[in-house]
């Protein structure tokens, strides 16, 4: 539609996750009316994070060295993993503050319509630190969809001969909803994962 760099750049942005092709035009819009101290700092950033940035050895967090600051950190419970899908779900769980453990970052969800299998995923690393013994316990924290489900299943499925302590984290209904508004499936696992009220 547009001519030369406007629309190269409109069709780099467009490739980006989340942003569709009216985003696409007008982020390429805002960045030309910019002043450029701004966009050369965006630039300058974008760089950096390619050129610094990382995934650590052992959970494939992000790093800026060889392993992350949770694997490095000493006081964290190494005999317990949470795995996670993506880096961006070790910043949610770490906001929670109740976690003390480390983690395994899989780099993505079984997904058959995507083309990605278990050979696609971090897991071949997550055996060989299960391996070493000194793990106890294993939490399962893949997205409540169709894809984290199946990835969960797989990775129990492959770790029950190990005899690893394996959970998952509770899912149901959230706080201030209504049950009129919930779906089947989300419904169902708050009855599932329901507790003892003491009176």
């Amino acid at each position: 539609m547009y001519e030369g760099p406007v629309q190269d750049l409109i069709d780099e942005l467009g490739r980006l996750p989340g942003v569709g092709p009216k985003s696409a035009q007008r982020i390429a819009f805002y960045l030309l009316a910019a002043d450029p101290v701004d966009v050369r700092r965006l630039v300058g950033a974008l760089t950096e994070v390619k050129d610094k940035v990382r995934f650590c050895d052992i959970c494939g967090n992000v790093a800026e060295a060889e392993q992350c600051r949770i694997c490095l950190d000493p006081r964290r419970d190494a005999a317990v993993i949470c795995v996670v899908e993506e880096p961006k779900d070790v910043v949610a769980v770490e906001k929670t503050r109740e976690f003390r453990g480390r983690y395994h970052v899989l780099g993505g969800a079984i997904s058959p319509i995507e083309g990605v299998g278990p050979d696609d995923l971090r897991i071949k690393e997550l055996v060989v630190r299960l391996r070493d013994g000194e793990i106890t316990e294993l939490i399962l924290a893949t997205d409540p969809n169709l894809e984290g489900e199946a990835t969960a299943t797989y990775l129990a499925r492959l770790i029950a001969p190990m005899g690893l302590k394996v959970t998952r984290l509770a899912s149901g209904l959230p706080v201030g909803g209504d049950l009129e508004y919930a779906d089947e499936v989300t419904l169902g696992r708050a009855f599932e994962g329901r507790r003892l009220v003491q009176g």
